[in-house]
């Protein structure tokens, strides 16, 4: 379908429920509505099988009733074979984002994170980091830090005391500041006790499951700096995007794996500041002004599609 600026911008975004992938699709669709009218439909994603069936078949009954789209996005590999069979049933530009698990060629374009080392095509986009609906802002308050606790991953170990009296020494150290600290559902059962033994007036802490939507988001626009276990690279490039000076959580490696490899970068690159680096009176860094891949990309796919 032809894209006139008269009317919207037809959007499929196919959704295969995880929270993460979802952040994704939806920060690119938000920052194309920013620029262009959009009519966003969100589909949920077939079944592998289901879906190669459909574009073998050239057909797409998830779709039946809806406008024809301009874009198809996807993040995460139940998406894949969707966005194929979507394009060829009903047209449109299919984006995928991160690594696909089938050949970049099949896709229109794909935005992949610069750590996984895409090949330099026209189709692709290297991203730093992963998309998300996290804004710039403006409004930071020097006096409201952040503390965002991950876990154990397939690319990093723990130790709860380890990182529990990391954050005491930060806490302690910066006692004019008003600390809010919220975990996630990686973090093992022993950590909020172990750290509420500290006995930290000034943090308040808030389990994951308490906080309402939008409450990370809110939080990064408010607080001055933010403190994120290295394992939870979403959140450092959220915290980065919001504009908050990034201080980085270690935690033991298992191996040089491309997550570990990104995080070294941004170290490298004066983005943000290691607990070790830090202790020796460092200040913590920030990205540059305007670091906002989200809108970036958008800008991008309006203006080698729809200018």
């Amino acid at each position: 379908m032809r894209f006139s600026p008269d009317s919207p911008l037809v959007i499929w975004r196919l959704i295969d429920g995880k929270p993460g992938h979802e952040k994704q699709g939806r920060g690119l669709a938000e920052a194309l509505g920013r620029h262009v009218a959009v009519k966003i439909h969100e589909i949920r994603a077939n079944s592998p099988l289901a879906s190669l069936t459909d574009w073998l078949l050239g057909r797409f009954p998830a779709g039946k009733g809806l406008a024809d789209p301009h874009l198809l996005i996807g993040a995460g590999h139940r998406t894949h074979l969707g966005l194929l069979a979507a394009r060829r049933a009903r047209g449109g530009r299919a984006v995928v984002l991160m690594q696909p698990s089938l050949p970049l060629g099949l896709f229109d374009l794909c935005l992949i994170p610069a750590h996984d080392r895409p090949p330099a095509r026209t189709n692709v986009i290297a991203t730093r980091g992963a998309l998300s609906t996290t804004r710039p802002s403006r409004q930071h308050d020097a006096g409201l830090g952040l503390i965002l606790v991950g876990g154990p991953s397939r690319h990093f170990g723990w130790n709860s005391r380890q990182i529990a009296g990391n954050i005491a020494e930060i806490v302690h150290k910066i006692p004019n500041v008003r600390w809010h600290l919220t975990n996630s559902r990686r973090t093992p059962a022993d950590f909020l006790g172990t750290l509420a033994q500290a006995g930290l007036p000034n943090l308040e802490i808030l389990p994951f499951d308490t906080t309402p939507p939008g409450w990370l988001e809110t939080e990064l626009a408010r607080a001055g700096q933010a403190w994120v276990t290295e394992d939870s690279v979403s959140m450092v490039y959220e915290a980065l995007t919001a504009g908050c000076a990034v201080g980085l959580l270690r935690l033991p490696r298992r191996g040089d794996s491309r997550v570990a490899r990104g995080v070294d970068q941004l170290i490298r690159d004066n983005w943000v500041t290691p607990f070790d680096t830090w202790q020796s009176d460092h200040p913590l860094l920030a990205a540059p002004e305007g670091f906002d891949e989200a809108e970036r990309c958008a800008r991008k796919i309006l203006e080698k599609w729809f200018a």
